[in-house]
C-alpha cells in the first residue's frame, strides 16, 4: 500500500501557511458558515470550484459529480441543494460544466464503462435529442463543446423544475439559479445566458438559451 506521507506534510505546510498569513483563519472557520452560492459542478480534479472563482474555503458551498449532472432521483445531490437554499439561505446556485469534460464525452461516443453508464443516461439522451444539431458542426471537438453547453442548460432547467426551488419561489425568497461552462485552456468562465430568477421564468429562458447556444454554429 502506498503512503499518504506526502499528503499529510502537504496539509501540514497548507495549514502553517494559512496561519502566517491569517492568524484567525480556522478559529473563523468554526463559526458557522455564511455563503450566498451553491456551486453544482463536475468531478473532474482539473476544475477547483473555489480557486476558479477566488474564493477561501468557508465562502462557497459545494456538490461535484461526473458531468455536474442534476437528477431527480440523486438524494445526494437534491440534499445538498435543500441544505443550501432552505438552511443556508444561498442567494445563487450554480450549475457549471466544463469543455473536455470526460463524461460528456463518454455520453457523446456511446462508450461503454460500466456503471457510470447508467449514470449518463441523460447526458445520451440529451445528445440523442440534438443530433441534427450537434452533427452539423464540423469536428468532433466543437460538437462535444456543444454538448457540455446543452447539458449545463438542461442541469440548471432541473435544479429549476425542483419542488426545492419551486417553493422557495413561491415564498418569494430571492434565489437564482445560473449556467456557466469552465474553459481549461484559458481558466475562464462563459456565462451561457440561462439564468432563472422566477418560477414563471424556467420555460423562456431554457428555449432562449438552447436557441443561444445551438445558434452559434451559424455564426462560426
Amino acid at each position: 500500500m502506498r503512503s499518504l506521507t506526502a499528503l499529510f506534510e502537504n496539509n501540514r505546510a497548507w495549514a502553517a501557511g494559512r496561519l502566517r498569513h491569517d492568524p484567525e483563519f480556522f478559529s473563523r472557520l468554526l463559526s458557522q458558515q455564511r455563503v450566498a452560492h451553491l456551486w453544482i459542478g463536475c468531478s473532474d480534479s482539473r476544475v477547483p470550484a473555489n480557486e476558479i472563482v477566488g474564493m477561501a474555503p468557508g465562502e462557497l458551498f459545494v456538490h461535484r459529480n461526473v458531468a455536474n449532472l442534476v437528477v431527480q432521483t440523486d438524494l445526494n445531490c437534491l440534499s445538498v441543494l435543500q441544505y443550501a437554499v432552505e438552511v443556508l439561505r444561498v442567494e445563487h446556485v450554480i450549475v457549471c460544466g466544463h469543455y473536455g469534460c470526460g463524461g460528456i464525452q463518454a455520453a457523446y461516443r456511446g462508450e461503454r464503462l460500466g456503471l457510470i453508464d447508467n449514470w449518463l443516461r441523460p447526458v445520451r439522451f440529451l445528445r440523442e435529442g440534438a443530433a441534427e444539431q450537434l452533427e452539423a458542426l464540423p469536428t468532433e471537438a466543437e460538437r462535444h463543446d456543444r454538448l457540455c453547453d446543452l447539458n449545463v442548460i438542461e442541469q440548471v432547467a432541473n435544479v429549476c423544475r425542483t419542488t426545492i426551488l419551486q417553493d422557495a419561489w413561491l415564498r418569494s425568497q430571492p434565489v437564482a439559479v445560473h449556467g456557466l461552462v469552465y474553459e481549461l485552456d484559458d481558466g475562464l468562465l462563459r456565462d451561457l445566458g440561462m439564468s432563472v430568477a422566477k418560477a414563471n421564468e424556467v420555460a423562456e429562458r431554457y428555449a432562449r438559451a438552447r436557441g443561444r447556444v445551438i445558434g452559434r454554429q451559424a455564426e462560426e
